[in-house]
C-alpha cells in the first residue's frame, strides 16, 4: 500500500506529523473505531515483523503499536513475554526496533505508536531515543511505565522531536491521576480496560463503561483508546461502542505464535483474525458513542 498521505509531507523538526490524530479522524468519519493492534519488534525476526505489519495494513489497521522486547515487562501476560524473548533471542535491541519501523514506515499506511518499557529509552538515551524514534518514522510514544509525576523530566524530549505522547489510564485511576494523564496526552489516551496484565480474556469488564465516562470527563477532546484483554470481534464491537480505538496486542500475538508452532503460514492467521476484528470496530450506524 502507498504510504504517502497528505499529512506526511516534509515537516520542521518538533512539529508533529498528525497521523495519529488523523486516523482518529478518518476512522470516525467513516462511522467506525479506530483499529489499534500490538506487535512486539522482532518477534521472532525482524522480517516477520514487517510482514505481519504489512498484514495488518491490508486487515484494516489504523495504528500499529511497535513493542520494544524488554526482559523485565511487569505489565505483560504469557503471550506478550514469550513473545520478548523471542525477540530478544534473535537480537532484536532499540537500534533494531528503529530499522523495523523505517521499512514499516516505507511500506505501508501505518501510524506508528513506539511502546516501550523506560529502562530500555534510559539506556540507550532519553533525547536520542526521541530523536531517533521521530527519524525512522514514529507518530508517538507510550512509555507504560512512565508515570504522569515523572513525566515532565522526560516528555519535553519527545515533543521537541514531534512526537505525540500517549499515557495510561485505568479502572484503579484516580481523577487527579487521570486529569494528569489526559493534561500530558497528545495523541489519544489509552484506557485499560482491567487492572492487571496483558492478555486476552473472555469479556469486557462490567465496569469498563464507567472508567471510560471518567476517562472522558477529563480528556472531552482527546481520543480514547480502550486496550488489555480485547480478543474476538464481539469484546472490539463492544470497546467501539464505547471509545474512539480498540486495541488489540495478545491475541494477534497468540494467533501468529500458534499458527508458526503448527507450521502454518503466521500472516494468514493474523491477517484472518485482524480482518474480524477490523470489521468489528464499524459502528452500528443506529448506534452513538458513549459520552458523558
Amino acid at each position: 500500500m502507498n504510504a504517502t498521505r497528505a499529512e506526511d509531507g516534509p515537516r520542521r523538526t518538533g512539529e508533529p506529523l498528525r497521523r495519529i490524530s488523523a486516523a482518529f479522524e478518518r476512522a470516525g468519519s467513516e462511522g467506525r473505531a479506530a483499529f489499534v493492534p500490538y506487535l512486539t519488534a522482532g518477534d521472532p525476526d525482524s522480517e516477520s515483523t514487517v510482514a505481519l505489519a504489512r498484514c495488518l495494513d491490508r486487515a484494516g489497521a489504523d495504528i500499529l503499536e511497535l513493542g520494544v522486547p524488554f526482559s523485565d515487562p511487569i505489565a505483560d501476560g504469557p503471550v506478550l513475554q514469550r513473545a520478548a524473548v523471542r525477540a530478544l533471542a534473535s537480537g532484536t535491541t532499540v537500534d533494531s526496533v528503529f530499522e523495523i519501523a523505517r521499512r514499516i514506515r516505507r511500506e505501508t499506511s501505518l501510524a506508528l505508536v513506539l511502546f516501550t518499557y523506560l529502562n530500555p529509552l534510559l539506556h540507550y538515551g532519553f533525547r536520542r531515543a526521541a530523536r531517533d524514534a521521530r527519524a525512522a518514522g514514529f507518530d508517538g510514544v507510550l512509555v507504560t511505565d512512565l508515570p504522569p509525576e515523572e513525566a515532565p523530566d522526560y516528555r519535553p524530549h519527545l515533543a521537541s522531536a514531534g512526537l505525540d505522547t500517549i499515557f495510561l489510564v485505568s479502572p484503579t485511576s484516580t481523577l487527579a491521576r487521570m486529569k494528569a494523564a489526559a493534561r500530558l496526552s497528545t495523541g489519544f489516551l489509552y484506557v485499560v480496560s482491567r487492572s492487571g496484565i496483558t492478555g486476552a480474556r473472555d469479556a469486557l469488564p462490567a465496569g469498563l463503561a464507567e472508567t471510560v465516562r471518567r476517562a472522558r470527563r477529563c480528556a472531552p477532546a482527546l481520543p480514547l483508546a480502550i486496550g488489555f484483554g480485547i480478543s474476538t470481534p464481539d469484546a472490539a464491537a463492544r470497546a467501539a461502542a464505547l471509545a474512539d480505538g480498540v486495541v488489540v496486542g495478545s491475541a494477534l500475538v497468540g494467533a501468529a505464535e500458534e499458527a508458526r508452532r503448527e507450521r502454518q503460514p503466521a500472516e494468514e492467521a493474523v491477517a484472518r483474525l485482524a480482518g474480524a476484528l477490523a470489521s468489528a470496530c464499524r459502528r452500528d450506524p443506529g448506534a452513538k458513542k458513549l459520552r458523558a
